[in-house]
């Protein structure tokens, strides 16, 4: 009886402990989804605001259905998100709209995105960081969607 016992309770708190470790997992991934709004670009040397008077750049990320999608300040965009463990890349199956876009705004934001290979969440969630290396070439913060 109390070995049945100890067996018992020795399978629940398996049970316990592998709930909790999916569900950590699960939080990484629910971190990187939802809407990001950028806030900070490296490189150029024309101001931020500068560069994107009118709308400033966002990406929705849909980590459940791979999907990648947003604007470039000009041009919607969308494609497949490339992503494993905290390495991403947006170097490829992205499409966008082909409006004419004045100013460096654009062409900035998508050469720059194309140089990503590493993202960071930060511990509250709400600010995203795209890297190449480890020098942080874009800051998003999370958007109410």
């Amino acid at each position: 009886m109390m070995k049945k016992s100890w067996m018992l309770t020795f399978a629940v708190a398996c049970l316990v402990l592998a709930c909790t470790a999916k569900r950590n997992t699960d939080t990484g991934s629910d971190q990187l989804n939802g809407m990001w709004k950028l806030d900070y670009i490296s490189g150029p040397r024309i101001a931020f605001e500068g560069l994107y008077p009118n709308q400033k750049p966002f990406m929705k990320i849909e980590v459940d259905s791979n999907r990648i999608s947003g604007h470039t300040s000009c041009n919607r965009f969308f494609g497949k998100l490339h992503r494993s463990g905290n390495q991403i890349s947006f170097k490829e199956g992205l499409g966008m709209t082909k409006m004419a876009c004045p100013g460096e705004g654009e062409s900035t934001f998508v050469n720059t995105l194309q140089k990503i290979d590493k993202y960071t969440v930060s511990n509250n969630g709400k600010t995203l960081n795209l890297l190449m290396g480890d020098i942080a070439l874009m800051r998003f913060q999370r958007q109410e969607e």
